[in-house]
């Protein structure tokens, strides 16, 4: 299992320097720097609108800076990153094993050859016994493990996730919270979530990027300093509710400076 290393002793993963983003008339991100390191779980927290999703765009390459640079250590390879979506976007007439093939299927590799990385995924998120299910037949909770399991299931360096888990009830959120970060744990990747909830950001996160505005800006960046793994006593602790005040009083500010 890969171990993570304290905040100040990972190296470099790739930086956003100075990177602005306009669509007309329109600013949705500017000056935004921030390095991001290997086996980081970075929360972008802010109100809507304020360039979270943009600033994943960016990373994945589907689209580019208006001005500034974005730059990585080592050039990703096409496994190197994993993304997950707000909706589980999985192909209906594909069976869960089928859906989760599909990033090999896009490099030319066939079932076959990869079949054993695709039922690793699917036990890691706890679906191995839904393999030849289809997408209908499985709850929302389920078909968000399938698209976590299909962005992982090549073991990236890197997982882009735009609020994946908002849709979903409460119990069911708390769930795939714990999951995720078991699930980080035993691949070593690094994360960035994009989501609009203190809590959700301070259970999952070690650095919380609060967003303003209007422009899309960084005004704080927070660190969740306390260990790894993280489990319900956490979410009940006096610590945990420290770092949601200074989360939830910096997201406020956010919020003023965007009126």
């Amino acid at each position: 299992m890969p171990k993570t290393l304290p905040l100040d002793q990972r190296p470099p993963l790739m930086r956003l320097d100075g990177v602005d983003k306009t669509f007309g008339t329109v600013t949705a991100l500017q000056g935004m720097s921030v390095q991001v390191n290997q086996g980081d779980f970075i929360s972008l927290l802010g109100p809507s609108g304020c360039g979270k999703s943009t600033v994943l765009r960016l990373i994945s390459g589907l689209m580019r800076p208006t001005s500034g640079r974005l730059t990585w250590v080592d050039p990703p390879k096409r496994n190197d990153l994993g993304v997950v979506f707000q909706e589980p976007t999985l192909m209906p007439w594909a069976t869960v094993a089928q859906n989760v093939w599909l990033p090999f299927r896009l490099q030319g590799k066939t079932y076959v050859e990869v079949r054993d990385d695709i039922l690793e995924a699917l036990r890691l998120v706890g679906l191995d016994k839904f393999q030849t299910s289809y997408p209908r037949e499985l709850s929302g909770g389920m078909k968000m493990r399938v698209s976590i399991a299909r962005a992982m299931v090549t073991r990236p360096k890197l997982i882009l996730m735009d609020e994946p888990f908002a849709a979903l009830d409460e119990i069911t959120r708390f769930k795939l919270n714990n999951d995720l970060l078991a699930l980080k744990e035993k691949i070593g990747c690094t994360v960035i979530f994009v989501t609009h909830s203190v809590f959700e950001s301070v259970f999952l996160s070690d650095r919380i990027l609060v967003m303003a505005a209007r422009p899309g800006r960084v005004i704080e960046e927070l660190q969740v300093d306390a260990p790894y793994p993280r489990d319900d006593v956490f979410r009940t602790s006096s610590e945990y509710a420290g770092f949601t005040r200074k989360a939830s009083d910096a997201l406020h500010t956010a919020m003023e400076e965007a009126a």
